[in-house]
């Protein structure tokens, strides 16, 4: 009855303990949707995304780059421009797919705004001793 007891109450202990892909949804749902998209939050970005983060798109035969520091700057400038409508930058995510290999994970994202399927997004994360960070994104914008 004893070891029954102990299995019984070791299966339910390890539903609380939180998955690598849940920990990886978490990160994205507060730094990524919410601290870039619907609260604008800079500190929630500065954690979540690695200081060597950037956003890589095509530019012709060229890549760009857009590297964390400059879109951090441009979220504390549209947060505090006095026309910006809180009620009016809500983002609503879907993840289509979350994929998670010992320290590497990758997360498909759709972004949608006013019901309309904006972006689908490609975010790379990096296990590291301090927890996840996203380290590179690739997007398709559908509008």
């Amino acid at each position: 009855m004893l070891a029954l007891t102990l299995i019984l109450v070791g299966i339910n202990a390890t539903n609380y303990v939180p998955t690598e892909e849940a920990a990886v949804k978490e990160i994205i749902m507060d730094g990524y949707v919410h601290g870039a998209f619907n609260e604008l939050n800079p500190e929630a970005m500065a954690e979540t995304f690695h200081k060597d983060f950037a956003i890589f798109s095509a530019n012709g035969e060229e890549i760009s780059r857009y590297p964390i520091s400059n879109w951090i700057e441009g979220t504390k400038r549209q947060k505090e421009n006095p026309d910006f409508d809180p009620e009016n930058n809500v983002w609503e995510p879907k993840f289509t797919n979350v994929s998670v290999t010992g320290n590497a994970a990758s997360v498909e994202l759709e972004l949608h705004h006013k019901g309309q399927h904006v972006f689908t997004d490609y975010l790379s994360l990096l296990k590291f001793e301090s927890g996840w960070k996203v380290v590179a994104k690739v997007y398709h914008r559908h509008q």
